[in-house]
């Protein structure tokens, strides 16, 4: 019933003007990332609605933020009866949602994936500009800039680390995790084993790449079958061998300024390792 109306509401010409010089007063994301990137810049009011993931604490960096807010589930139906002026969605947020709310003539402004820190200083001063908020956006950026600058530079010979996660997935120096750990001061194995962006890395290849470090996600027990690579008996060889760092993929999923805890675990740990040397 609610889609009927909704798609009559589509062709009588949808409820939504065309975005005006004035800072939207109703924003709605529907995306994790563009959630917490809302959340730090929006003025007091302006930002009306979250996406349920920003609520999951193993995904989002800002629940106790998030808890503030009305929830969505990103859903068009849904969307479109909370009446946003604006609407934030990531560049692969459900296709079929956004195409009919730019049917109803909703603004929608669609973020693309962070893949490096420059990428994450680009998606704040963006969203700093949809929101109407490029003061506090480039605040953000200097705080940001001037916290990573105290972690320091890397010194010395760069150790090797292995970024593993769920179905044996590695990260390349072309992703956002990548780029943090070569930010941290490490060589990243699955560059060596020529994965640029992400990709399955094979556990024989792990193991001849004896990693100085090996970096998991943190572990969901039990929720998931593609967790069982973590218990196989190769990669708690390697295990056995090399010391091992977790970091929450609340730290590392999105690009915002809460990947300096990311950055700085692993600074932590590359010290650690060079001081032990």
């Amino acid at each position: 019933m609610v889609r009927r109306w909704l798609l009559a509401a589509c062709l009588a010409g949808g409820i939504g003007a065309g975005a005006g010089a004035a800072p939207p007063q109703r924003v709605l994301s529907m995306n994790l990332c563009t959630d917490q990137l809302a959340m730090m810049l929006a003025a007091p009011g302006q930002l009306v609605s979250v996406s349920h993931l920003a609520l999951d604490p193993r995904a989002s960096a800002m629940t106790r933020e998030a808890a503030g807010y009305e929830v969505n589930h990103g859903l068009a139906e849904e969307v479109f009866l909370m009446q946003p002026d604006l609407v934030l969605a990531g560049r692969y947020t459900s296709r079929t949602a956004v195409d009919m709310l730019r049917r109803l003539e909703v603004p929608v402004e669609e973020f693309d994936i962070v893949s490096d820190l420059d990428g994450l200083r680009h998606g704040i001063r963006r969203m700093g500009q949809v929101l109407g908020r490029e003061a506090e956006a480039q605040r953000i950026i200097q705080g940001f800039d001037a916290d990573l600058a105290r972690l320091g530079d890397a010194e010395g010979k760069d150790p090797s680390a292995a970024l593993y996660s769920a179905n044996g997935y590695s990260s390349g120096d072309s992703s956002l995790a990548g780029q943090i750990l070569l930010t941290a001061g490490f060589r990243n194995i699955a560059a060596d084993a020529g994965i640029p962006f992400g990709g399955f890395l094979p556990l024989e290849l792990l193991v001849l790449a004896d990693p100085d470090l090996v970096v998991l996600d943190s572990r969901n027990h039990g929720a998931s079958r593609a967790e069982e690579i973590y218990d196989h008996p190769a990669l708690r060889q390697v295990m056995a061998q090399s010391p091992v760092e977790t970091v929450s993929d609340r730290d590392w999923i999105c690009g915002t300024p809460h990947v300096l805890r990311a950055i700085e675990t692993l600074a932590r740990a590359r010290a650690a390792l060079v001081g032990g040397q």
